[in-house]
């Protein structure tokens, strides 16, 4: 270990202060930056606690392992035991290393067999990175249950923030008041489902989008996971997150290590957006991020023209239409495999159709490349149908207990991908399509939990997880430029683990525009537009029977990866004209839309949404105001445009790129044509809208001048 026990990692307004000098990583700080004159002496005696009655004798502060041992009463990072014994431990630093932002240590207990590291990286969006590790010393195995990653939030911090819902309606917020005790979000569904925090949060009870202290902890997992907050009765507050090992899942042999989810931790001291513009700017600086390897292209996915009546002539039909708007991207989705006419058979017959396609995909691949776009596939190969020739001759190839098979979802069962026979079934037939035809993207459903998710009796979700990835990773190898929309049942597993290995996500099942505006704008805390599928829907939803007028789906679509999923073979002659509009206009916008800072300004009520995005060096922007239901007032209330550079003067209009929005008012505002004002002006006084009816949109423009 060196001589030096104080360490100070700094970016971008974020400071990390750890304390190695009791022998345990202890971490001081975690939050704005606390400048470069910090004396370790001084800052340790701050901290000191005084001692309270009917408590230990000596102040203890356990460190980020938080044992027992060392006096913590709350739940510690590492659960787990050998027979029923080392299930308490204490860990000393055996290892130290530092570098430009980084920290690495290694502990152990001996007595108890265990080793662990933490390992922190602070990045130049002020992203904080940690991963552990726990290694068994021993010579007989450890049953490990748990290996969480926590962190101190400051007492001041009084309220949190987490997302639940369910198919069609995902990601709704959650906001209550930190108390005393342990809250636990935990999915276990096997998958980061409908119900899944992406990020969990913690702020002062003044944060909104553009103010107050935000705190967030998000996990690098598509399985199972657990987000955590715990208040201990002395006061202090620490978040956690951690994967959620199911019984005997993890039982390290002798030498065995296992690798915990990495955990992301962000700090802003401007709001949620803060939040926001960090995860954006992480994961923007991947070279192999999407929008870095080219400009989303428009996609039309014809799940909502054809469902499973796949037809040549009405799909070339689709084709022709999608070519007159600018589409870029035609997707083929269910259907054109096997057995598959329903959703009752096929899946795990991953062969072309002789029956619906008696001369294979190319015809339709061909009338698609001939009008100028690239050609799309769906696949969802990590389920079967009972009635399929895969379950037929395999059926032990499920996820199963013992001679139980589980309760069926959508008619189907989970493949075990854990088994190397099932494994080699999906890639092979996968990649076989991929080598035959000329496919530039597949989008990869999962449409059901796992129920009894084990291989041979054990737990297995884990490896399931790591399967998914390497199968993702491995046929990206063996064709380069594929990319992959991740879909479960529309908008599961959307997550921070999936976007190392996906290019895509399926945002919603649900088209609604109404209730896009909800999902799109919660999702976006952490996940970039350029990476959530965000499409035009047909006029009547199929999923909520709301009818939206072109104009407002138009707008809802825009601010994502955007497309069309509608039978346009049925759209007027009008509205084709404003789709070839509206894709025109996405395509001239969409390398400001994938690369600004995403803003939402907070309204003094719930009857309509303002967000936008603004470029980096704020010369220009665009934002979208839309009514979610009737205004309160007569009029409503000003629209305001923030994060603009307050001493630069901007020019401000109306765009209408698919049509106009329904009125309800006699007259017009004056601005709508342009109107100069500087960035302070719009930010605390803002224009007055139109006003609309409920459920109507429109964009504003705005340019440096």
């Amino acid at each position: 270990m060196t001589a030096q026990t104080f360490y100070t990692l700094s970016a971008d307004g974020v400071s990390v202060i750890i304390d190695l000098s009791t022998g345990r990583p202890v971490v001081l700080h975690w939050g704005a930056d606390l400048g470069s004159a910090i004396d370790a002496k001084s800052l340790l005696s701050a901290m000191q606690e005084g001692l309270p009655h009917s408590d230990l004798d000596a102040f203890q502060n356990p460190g980020i392992w938080r044992e027992n041992s060392r006096g913590y009463l709350g739940r510690p990072a590492v659960q787990g035991h050998r027979d029923g014994q080392d299930w308490s431990q204490m860990f000393d630093i055996t290892e130290v290393s530092a570098g430009e932002n980084t920290l690495f240590v290694r502990s152990a207990d001996l007595a108890a067999g265990l080793e662990v590291t933490a390992n922190f990286e602070l990045g130049a969006s002020g992203i904080l990175k940690i991963s552990q590790t726990i290694k068994n010393l021993g010579t007989t195995s450890f049953s490990l249950g748990e290996l969480t990653t926590w962190l101190p939030i400051p007492d001041y911090v009084s309220e949190t923030v987490d997302f639940t819902g369910r198919w069609v309606k995902e990601r709704q917020p959650q906001r209550r008041e930190i108390q005393v005790g342990t809250w636990a979000r935990e999915i276990r569904e096997g998958r980061t489902g409908h119900d899944y925090t992406i990020v969990q949060l913690a702020m002062t009870k003044d944060a909104d989008y553009q103010r107050g202290e935000v705190f967030s902890l998000g996990l690098q997992w598509s399985g199972n996971t657990r987000h955590l907050v715990e208040r201990q009765p002395t006061g202090r507050t620490t978040m956690g997150a951690g994967e959620l090992l199911l019984p005997g899942e993890v039982i390290l042999a002798a030498g065995e290590i296992y690798e915990a989810p990495t955990v992301v931790a962000s700090y802003s001291g401007e709001g949620v957006d803060g939040i926001t513009d960090r995860h954006y700017r992480w994961l923007r600086s991947r070279p192999t991020h999407p929008s870095n390897v080219r400009p989303r292209p428009l996609t039309l996915n014809v799940w909502e023209a054809v469902y499973f009546n796949h037809n040549l002539e009405k799909l070339e039909q689709l084709a022709d239409v999608a070519q007159e708007i600018g589409v870029e991207r035609f997707v083929l989705d269910d259907g054109w495999f096997g057995s598959r006419r329903d959703d009752h058979s096929g899946l795990g017959d991953w062969v072309v159709s002789k029956d619906v396609w008696p001369n294979g995909l190319k015809p339709l691949i061909d009338v698609v490349k001939s009008r100028g776009m690239e050609f799309g596939l769906w696949f969802e190969g990590e389920m079967v149908n009972p009635d399929s020739d895969l379950y037929r001759a395999h059926p032990e190839w499920i996820l199963h207990v013992g001679d139980r098979v589980p309760p069926e979802g959508r008619f189907q069962q989970v493949l075990d991908l854990t088994h190397q026979g099932a494994y080699d079934h999906v890639f092979g037939q996968v990649d076989a399509i991929l080598s035959e035809y000329d496919i530039a993207y597949i989008k990869w459903d999962h449409n059901r939990p796992l129920i009894e998710a084990a291989h041979l009796g054990q737990a297995a979700v884990r490896e399931q997880t790591k399967a998914i990835y390497r199968l993702f990773d491995q046929l990206k190898a063996n064709h380069p430029g594929l990319e992959i929309e991740s879909c479960s049942s529309g908008g599961g597993r959307i997550d921070l683990g999936m976007v190392e290995h996906a290019d895509r996500f399926w945002t919603s099942d649900c088209n609604d525009a109404l209730e896009r505006q909800y999902i799109q704008r919660y999702t976006q805390f952490a996940i970039p537009p350029e990476m959530l599928g965000s499409h035009i829907g047909p006029t009547h939803s199929h999923t909520t029977h709301r009818t939206h007028s072109l104009s407002f789906r138009a707008i809802s679509a825009l601010f994502g990866h955007a497309g069309i999923e509608w039978d346009v073979t049925e759209t007027t002659p009008e509205e084709r004209a404003a789709l070839k509009s509206w894709a025109s206009y996405y395509k001239a916008n969409r390398s400001l839309l994938h690369t600004g800072k995403m803003i939402r300004v907070e309204q003094p009520d719930d009857s309509s949404f303002v967000h936008g995005v603004v470029s980096q060096d704020k010369s220009k922007a665009i934002f979208a105001y839309v009514t979610l239901r009737a205004i309160p007032g007569m009029t409503p209330t000003a629209l305001r445009l923030e994060g603009l550079d307050p001493k630069a003067n901007y020019r401000i209009k109306m765009v209408q790129p698919a049509g106009s929005p329904e009125y309800v008012q006699r007259g017009m505002p004056t601005w709508i044509d342009g109107v100069e004002l500087s960035g302070a002006a719009l930010s605390k006084i803002g224009v007055r809208p139109p006003i609309l009816a409920p459920e109507n949109g429109f964009l504003v423009e705005v340019e440096r001048v």
